[in-house]
């Protein structure tokens, strides 16, 4: 009899203990799922900043141009002209 008793009690004993693990690995689930909130938002936010950085870089280089650097010359002519044609369909739609 004393050896199902022991039995028992070892069961129990290795029942807490996984219970407690389970009560760990929640933790520890709650922590890794708090992190990964922060690395997305910072990650949205760090993509955000290299866009802006982008958009300032392209005004850079078209004010460059303007300027009289021969870099991005062709390529701000090209956006000039862009505009321009914009521009005049927009005049287009306004004169019918």
């Amino acid at each position: 009899m004393a050896h199902i008793s022991e039995i028992i009690d070892n069961l129990e004993l290795k029942i807490e203990k996984m219970f407690l693990k389970i009560k760990d690995l929640e933790n520890i689930k709650a922590v890794l799922e708090q992190d990964l909130i922060v690395s997305k938002n910072n990650f949205h936010n760090q993509f955000i900043d290299t866009e802006n950085l982008k958009k300032k870089y392209n005004a850079l280089k078209s004010a460059s141009s303007f300027l009289g650097s021969d870099e991005n010359k062709k390529e701000t002519k090209l956006k000039i002209n862009s505009l321009i044609r914009e521009i005049d369909y927009c005049i287009a739609q306004l004169s019918e």
